[in-house]
């Protein structure tokens, strides 16, 4: 059996996983962001224990521990190099739960765990290489290079989230101006619509705005909604053509919170895209909706040592 863990912001979702797929029992608990590393570290290591106790196995049964994390991981030193929802920077969590449980461990970001368990089990399965692109609050990417992740020389391969796309009316928590998620996130839209409700004094028949009420608003004629959705369509589909001319995968899920929208979503993607192919002479890869939903990160880090160590 295996071991995944989704290390996020809000909550810790962990379980065991057989060499199938099947994810045989799991567990989820409060993250307590703002505490001590260790004392979350030690929630970790409970946690796995009482996955063990209640499924009525022992850790020798358990080949690694995969964990997957909105950040910056160094797995080969086992050490996360920068997690900003966590407040973390360089900790050693793959040291601590290697020392504790004697078991190999392995790291890796969330959307890369996430591409991982799409591409073994999900909507990218049996392409050689293929992309994820998460689309919540911001916007993740993992990338699948011949069956394996790619994670680039500094662990930071796969940021697409960061593409610089364009200048725009207000800067990425990173701190640079342009970055995709800043026009295609769910935030983004969000931003954008109340920007120009706030400053352009446009009419909308948009209430709460969120993402799927923009979705929503536009699918019924609302001019404000129309804009919005046309204007996050425009950024992302630069987004996923830079990523086409780059990688050439066979195949880019769009999954997150934003992919509830559906094949309204994707039909207009692959509109807008095929616009900016910059040669017709070959056919460019297929655009999906991710199937695995929030299982994809634990199901992923489960699988994290076997996929890294293959051959």
């Amino acid at each position: 059996m295996l071991v995944g863990i989704d290390l996020g912001g809000t909550e810790i979702k962990a379980g065991l996983v057989d060499r199938d797929g099947r994810i045989l029992i799991r567990s989820s608990i409060v993250t307590g962001t703002g505490r001590s590393y260790r004392l979350i570290i030690e929630d970790m290591q409970k946690q796995v224990e009482k996955l063990l106790k209640d499924y009525g196995t022992s850790i020798d049964g358990i080949e690694s521990i995969g964990i997957g994390a909105p950040g910056l991981m160094n797995d080969r030193s086992g050490y996360v190099i920068y997690c900003p929802n966590l407040f973390w920077e360089n900790i050693p969590l793959g040291i601590m739960l290697h020392e504790h449980f004697n078991k190999p461990v392995y790291m890796e970001n969330d959307a890369n765990a996430a591409a991982l368990a799409e591409s073994l089990f999900g909507s990218t399965k049996g392409a050689v290489n293929s992309v994820l692109i998460t689309i919540g609050t911001g916007i993740g990417g993992g990338i699948i290079i011949d069956h394996k992740i790619y994670s680039g020389s500094h662990f930071a391969g796969s940021e697409i989230g960061h593409m610089i796309v364009g200048p725009n009316f207000y800067r990425c928590n990173c701190g640079n101006n342009g970055c995709l998620e800043t026009f295609a996130s769910a935030l983004a839209m969000k931003k954008y619509a109340v920007h120009r409700v706030e400053i352009d004094g446009i009419k909308t028949s948009i209430t709460n705005i969120n993402a799927k009420t923009i979705f929503d608003a536009a699918k019924e004629g609302d001019q404000l909604g129309i804009e919005t959705v046309d204007r996050m369509i425009k950024y992302l589909s630069i987004g996923i053509i830079n990523v086409f001319n780059l990688l050439d995968p066979e195949i880019i899920a769009i999954g997150g919170g934003v992919s509830k929208a559906g094949s309204y979503l994707t039909d207009k993607l692959k509109e807008e895209v095929g616009k900016m192919y910059f040669t017709h002479r070959i056919q460019y890869g297929d655009i999906v909706l991710a199937q695995l939903g929030n299982e994809a990160g634990l199901l992923g880090a489960a699988f994290l040592g076997i996929n890294k160590y293959q051959k």
